[in-house]
C-alpha cells in the first residue's frame, strides 16, 4: 500500500532529506520510512509539498505530458496591473523559452497566511500586492521569474494547490497523509 503525505513546507525548508548550507531539510519533520517529495520547492518558496513512495505515480505528476494544475500565491514587489496579469496568462519569455499560458488573478485582499518566519521586508513607500497563478508545468523558479518579467519580482511564494490536494488546514511543518484520489 502507497503512502502520500501533503505537508506545508516551511520557508527556509529544503525539499530534500539531507540538509546544506546550513539550512535544514525534510528529515526533521517526522516522516514515515521510504517517502521521498514528489517535485521541489525552492528554500525560499512554502506551501504545499507531496511526499510518497509511489515511485509510478510521481512520474506521472511530473510529466508535462499530463499537464496537471498547480496553483500559487505571489506576493509581490508593487502593485501588480492587469496588463502584467494579462502577460502572465498568455505566457512570458524566461531564459529565453516562452512559458505557457496559465490563470492569473490579481487578488483583492491578501490571503490568510501566517506569518512567514523570517518576515517578508516591508518598504514604507512601495506597496505589495497578491496574485494567484495557476501553472500546467514547472521549470526551476518559474513563478519567481515570471512575475519579475512583467515588472512585479516575487517576495513571497506559497504553493497552495497540486491537482485536486489543497494546503487548505496545514500549518507550516504540519503533515497529513491523503489518498491518491485526493491528488489527482
Amino acid at each position: 500500500m502507497f503512502q502520500y503525505i501533503a505537508f506545508y513546507k516551511p520557508y527556509g525548508v529544503l525539499s530534500q532529506f539531507t540538509s546544506e548550507a546550513g539550512h535544514p531539510a525534510l528529515d526533521g519533520f517526522g516522516f514515515p520510512p521510504d517517502v521521498y517529495a514528489a517535485g521541489r520547492l525552492d528554500h525560499d518558496s512554502e506551501g504545499l509539498l507531496l511526499l510518497t513512495d509511489d515511485g509510478r505515480f510521481v512520474k506521472k505528476l511530473l510529466d508535462p505530458a499530463f499537464a496537471h494544475p498547480r496553483s500559487y500565491l505571489a506576493q509581490v514587489d508593487g502593485q501588480i496591473t492587469p496588463q502584467a496579469a494579462d502577460r502572465l496568462q498568455k505566457g512570458v519569455v524566461i531564459k529565453g523559452y516562452r512559458t505557457k499560458p496559465c490563470r492569473a488573478e490579481i487578488l483583492s485582499v491578501p490571503p490568510e497566511l501566517p506569518d512567514r518566519d523570517p518576515p517578508v521586508r516591508f518598504r514604507k513607500n512601495i506597496p505589495t500586492s497578491w496574485v494567484r497563478l495557476t501553472l500546467t508545468e514547472g521549470k526551476n523558479r518559474q513563478v519567481r521569474h515570471m512575475t519579475a518579467a512583467v515588472g512585479f519580482p516575487t517576495l513571497r511564494l506559497v504553493r497552495v494547490s497540486i491537482g485536486r490536494l489543497k494546503l487548505d488546514g496545514l500549518r507550516a511543518g504540519e503533515w497529513k497523509r491523503v489518498e491518491k484520489r485526493d491528488i489527482l
